[in-house]
């Protein structure tokens, strides 16, 4: 058991991905489990944007043993948000439109499976990500100041899908509300440049992916040299303009292949800044959760926060 933890908060959001009518059954037969392997959990369900980070943050002021974050990567980028910078653990039960961490650290999609893994698990301290807003607040999305992320940020094309999604399709479709959303993109989006300085060096790019994992969302891999466990961020940055230059991509990402393609560029660095190179507006994304326009600064922050992994999962 990590730590000789005796009691967790369990926080899961009812309305996030598929198969809603069985998860609350799911969810009381991890209870169970855990309760077998001498961890009481408590249960608390997100009512609405933010309840999540005020939950967990609440947890750490009651110096809670862990948090279990049940839901996809939006409930568990609120409950990261509430924990950073703590020593609170938070553990997994996969469940929501997708989950980067459970591909990630090679947890079962199927909650009563990860609730077994959570008791012998380890605990490892990792960085976070924090996106540092430039401008004040844009979107209810933002929290003051900026916004910590675990797994994947990014500006360009998929900042533009994630903040123009609509909710009611996602809350009924999941992720085909990103694909809908993805296609109307693909027709009507311009492409503008973006500005990108890290380091010494300044680029120009339509599309920056910024990962603290290789997977990125779906089938797909894109910071592939992106690790969790280290303290650094793998930069992936696309100079393709328009569309056709785009759809040249999707076959070399399906084949693993991206990275041969001329106009993309990867690199390792703990900073970036980005902002619109022109007069159009740029949006950004966390976590698949939507945080704005540009500009953007994307910076790491280390040993921000405790993460239950699998016992199998040790790097």
């Amino acid at each position: 058991m990590p730590d000789g933890i005796k009691d967790a908060l369990l926080i899961y959001n009812p309305i996030s991905g598929g198969k809603r009518h069985r998860r609350f059954t799911e969810i009381e037969h991890a209870i169970r489990i855990l309760s077998d392997a001498g961890i009481a959990a408590e249960l608390a369900a997100i009512s609405g944007p933010g309840s999540g980070t005020r939950m967990a943050r609440e947890a750490v002021e009651q110096r809670r043993g862990m948090v279990i974050a049940c839901g996809g990567d939006g409930t568990i980028n609120e409950i990261v948000n509430g924990l950073a910078g703590s020593r609170v653990p938070m553990a997994l039960l996969p469940a929501g439109t997708a989950n980067i961490l459970a591909k990630e650290l090679g947890i079962p999609w199927d909650i009563p499976k990860a609730a077994r893994l959570i008791a012998p698990g380890i605990i490892r301290r990792v960085a976070l990500g924090f996106a540092l807003f430039a401008n004040g607040d844009h979107s209810a999305a933002r929290v003051p100041g900026g916004r910590y992320f675990l797994l994947v940020a990014g500006a360009g094309p998929d900042g533009a899908i994630v903040n123009s999604v609509n909710e009611d399709l996602k809350k009924n479709a999941g992720i085909v509300a990103y694909w809908v959303e993805g296609f109307r993109q693909f027709l009507h989006y311009k492409f503008p440049e973006l500005r990108i300085r890290s380091g010494e060096t300044e680029r120009r790019a339509t599309m920056i992916v910024v990962g603290r994992t290789a997977h990125y969302g779906g089938p797909f891999k894109i910071t592939t040299e992106a690790s969790l466990f280290e303290d650094s961020f793998e930069f992936l940055a696309n100079a393709k303009r328009g569309r056709w230059g785009y759809l040249e991509c999707l076959p070399a990402l399906w084949l693993g292949k991206l990275r041969s393609l001329e106009g993309i560029e990867a690199w390792k660095a703990t900073e970036a800044v980005c902002e619109s190179a022109g007069a159009e507006p740029l949006y950004a994304q966390v976590d698949g959760e939507p945080i704005g326009p540009l500009p953007v600064t994307f910076r790491l922050v280390p040993d921000a926060l405790s993460l239950v992994m699998p016992p199998s999962r040790e790097p």
